[in-house]
């Protein structure tokens, strides 16, 4: 990959998963990382991060993008594979029926959103086992941890948020989410200045979720003191860091 003078954006976003990575000891040498890319900003931000910080990190690592298509458009990533061959990264990709599924009268128990969200969860898992693979990136940012905080306090009482590092299968898997700290403003910014191919959501349920539900709801509360969505999202980031960092894996 052709090395480049970041833009501020840009090195908010190597930074500050930097930083994330090593206050939650994300990582170890050998490790090897499956990216779940969603063809959304984040995940593919999330993407050239890891790339660019494996020119940084003093002991290696690998990645690995990997692919779920939900079946609603089955070629629309096509601009991931070019990418990808051009950075000379390792990928996975495969077309999936998950969403049509997901919205058909099959799944009547269910939310459209949840069938669909656990049954790509469940191939991620797969192919992390499929792949040897150690860690599973997501590419969750800090409105994602603000958003999560208050659908788990409103819907479910329970005071959590979303961890930066956490086991699972005994441990043979790491789920790490090295964009936790970054708010999205400056990850759109920086995702234009590397020119990255995003492609838009064809989900029928896209913008209609509990989730954007809740994004509405808080933008109306963040009206109404200054500086409140800042003062939310660092009390919120505090809290997880010690969290995290307090953990023992």
């Amino acid at each position: 990959m052709k090395k480049q003078k970041l833009s501020y954006a840009q090195e908010v976003c190597v930074k500050s998963a930097g930083k994330a990575m090593q206050r939650a000891a994300m990582i170890a040498p050998g490790a090897r990382i499956g990216v779940a890319v969603s063809g959304g900003v984040d995940s593919f931000v999330l993407l050239q991060v890891l790339a660019i910080r494996r020119r940084i990190v003093p002991f290696p690592f690998e990645i690995m993008a990997l692919h779920v298509n939900p079946g609603f458009d089955p070629h629309s990533h096509a601009p991931l594979i070019p990418w990808l061959e051009q950075h000379g990264i390792a990928a996975h990709v495969e077309v999936t029926d998950h969403g049509p599924h997901a919205h058909s009268e099959e799944n009547l128990r269910n939310s459209p959103c949840f069938r669909c969200a656990w049954l790509r969860r469940k191939r991620l898992f797969e192919l992390c086992a499929q792949y040897r693979l150690t860690h599973l990136a997501f590419g969750h940012n800090a409105d994602d941890l603000v958003h999560t905080f208050f659908m788990n306090l409103c819907r479910n009482g329970r005071v959590e948020g979303m961890s930066m590092r956490e086991p699972f299968f005994n441990g043979a898997l790491q789920i790490i989410r090295p964009l936790l700290l970054l708010e999205k403003s400056n990850i759109i910014r920086a995702a234009k200045r590397w020119k990255l191919p995003v492609w838009s959501n064809p989900c029928p349920s896209a913008g209609n979720t509990g989730r954007s539900d809740m994004a509405d709801a808080l933008e109306t509360l963040c009206g109404v003191y200054k500086d409140a969505r800042r003062c939310i999202f660092n009390g919120l980031a505090r809290w997880q860091m010690e969290k995290n960092t307090s953990r023992d894996f």
